[in-house]
């Protein structure tokens, strides 16, 4: 993603369909959140006084009013205003979509969520997940509040390709090795972006990190907070760093979980997170080598090479399957890749592989639209994509030079022969974006900030642990935390000594040991 949740799903796929995952899509099936009917009118508030600590043009944004409805049954929704331009907010605003689960405890205050992607939904991974996701000791001190970032679903939403368009962008595959093929998938990419400025307009200049990074703040004021509690997964760690950086005398209790790096330039990325794929893939392969009913045999590199060998098919000529769809190479891969996500993955893929080794890519491509969050009917139920390549071209200053972007593919695919190629080419969906990057990769240290939790998933694909351990000690106060396992983020789906450390941290204010392993 850089990367994303589902928690989530791979970094880049051209042109624009390329994903980041995101945490609803485990949790269940992205809907839209609808109020109860009838909605019920629970409470108007507003944010503390703290004008004097912002700049006045802003204080509105900051004091204003919020009412908050019923919705979806037991959760509570509202939209806070935030101004499109910060350099101009007596301009244009835009409404941010919020939903909560009060605590069922001694209330200590909000507690933020963030999925990762980017172009994760935090209302669907609270509406979908929080009662069971989070711990009832979590729950029962915070309201768990999540948001759609600018730019995500429900918060003035970027808007790309239908649903019809989407599913055709997918059936492509390009040959970006030969000159052919880049210029034909230039062209797709040129046209997709486009539709994006038809379809987007203008917002597009504002869909980035730093802004929703100050959005974060006027959602800490409006929930009645002097300090912002948060819990950012994957690309929602970038998000809660650049919080920190921006805003650290207002940080509270933080955790990090699945670490970016803010850093590293979106090359660095692409390189990590191949890497981290390929070592997960073998991880798999030694699970499955080592049990009944696997679709590879021999050693680890005897499977991994029989995978690839299965991959060059569907690359060399696209499988349809009996529904009529047809899945190429990079659809596969993308798959592949997103059964990395989380060991609950592993077994879904092993019997996609054997029908796959079978001729028949059924379960490929039902992995391949979860991840993608398609439903059976063709309805596309997130913007992730649209969303992921609008921020991501405003976070990332980007190589497009095509001498440039072959020699780090050809460096991608040494170090990760099966998803180099899935991860390659980055400079090109942003190649022709209408707006340039305003983003620059940088260590983030938070100076003057309380302690802040950095989890780290040992075997980690999307956000390989080294990243944890150098978030870590770039943050003056980040305190790393390892979970030795596999898939990608640690709570929710760790053990109980990885939810505890987390759990008496923010609840009991209890900051582990630095070096603390579960």
């Amino acid at each position: 993603m850089p990367a994303g949740n589902v928690r989530r799903r791979p970094r880049l796929r051209l042109p624009l369909t390329a994903a980041a995952a995101i945490l609803g899509l485990l949790l269940s099936a992205c809907t839209v959140v609808a109020p109860d009917k009838p909605a019920q009118t629970l409470q108007t508030s507003a944010g503390p006084e703290i004008v004097g600590e912002v700049p006045p043009e802003l204080a509105g944004f900051y004091t204003q009013a919020v009412t908050w409805t019923s919705c979806n049954g037991g959760f509570q929704c509202a939209e806070v205003e935030v101004p499109l331009d910060y350099a101009k907010p007596d301009k244009d605003s835009i409404a941010l979509s919020v939903i909560r689960l009060p605590a069922t405890g001694k209330r200590l205050g909000a507690m933020l969520v963030n999925p990762g992607g980017p172009g994760g939904s935090g209302v669907n991974m609270v509406k979908d997940g929080a009662k069971s996701y989070f711990s009832s000791k979590l729950r029962g001190a915070y309201d768990v509040v999540g948001f759609d970032p600018r730019g995500v679903q429900r918060s003035a939403g970027v808007a790309c390709l239908s649903d019809a368009q989407m599913d055709a962008s997918r059936q492509l595959d390009f040959d970006l090795s030969t000159d052919a093929g880049f210029a034909a998938a230039e062209a797709e990419t040129q046209r997709q972006t486009a539709l994006c400025q038809e379809n987007s307009g203008p917002d597009l200049a504002f869909i980035d990190t730093v802004s929703s990074a100050r959005d974060m703040d006027i959602l800490r004021a409006v929930v009645g907070d002097s300090k912002l509690s948060y819990m950012g997964f994957s690309y929602g760690t970038k998000l809660g760093a650049t919080y920190a950086g921006l805003f650290p005398a207002r940080v509270g209790k933080f955790s990090l979980d699945g670490a970016m790096d803010p850093s590293l330039d979106i090359d660095q990325v692409s390189m990590g997170q191949a890497v981290g794929f390929e070592n997960a893939l073998r991880a798999w392969a030694a699970n499955c080598l080592s049990g009944a009913d696997c679709p590879v045999s021999g050693t680890v590199d005897d499977a991994m090479q029989q995978i690839r060998d299965l991959i060059d098919v569907y690359t060399a000529a696209p499988q349809q399957t009996p529904a009529g769809r047809v899945v190429t190479g990079s659809e596969f891969t993308g798959a592949l890749a997103f059964g990395m996500y989380s060991t609950d993955l592993w077994d879904p893929l092993t019997g996609a592989l054997i029908q796959a080794f079978a001729g028949d890519a059924s379960g490929m491509l039902m992995l391949a639209d979860f991840s993608a969050d398609r439903d059976s009917d063709g309805k596309y139920n997130s913007n992730t994509a649209a969303a992921f390549t609008a921020i991501n071209c405003l976070d990332y200053p980007m190589n497009s030079d095509l001498a440039h972007m072959r020699e780090q593919a050809s460096l991608l695919k040494k170090a990760a022969p099966t998803f180099g190629d899935l991860l390659g080419y980055s400079g090109l969906s942003c190649k022709s974006w209408p707006f340039p990057a305003t983003g620059s990769p940088a260590p983030i240290a938070a100076a003057g900030a309380g302690p802040i939790l950095v989890v780290g998933t040992t075997g980690d694909p999307a956000t390989p642990y080294s990243w944890a351990e150098a978030l870590a000690t770039q943050l003056d106060s980040g305190v790393l935390v390892t979970w030795e396992g596999e898939g990608h983020t640690a709570y929710g789906r760790a053990n109980d000594c990885l939810t505890s450390v987390v759990d008496n941290y923010f609840v009991d204010g209890k900051l582990p040991a630095g070096g603390t392993r579960c």
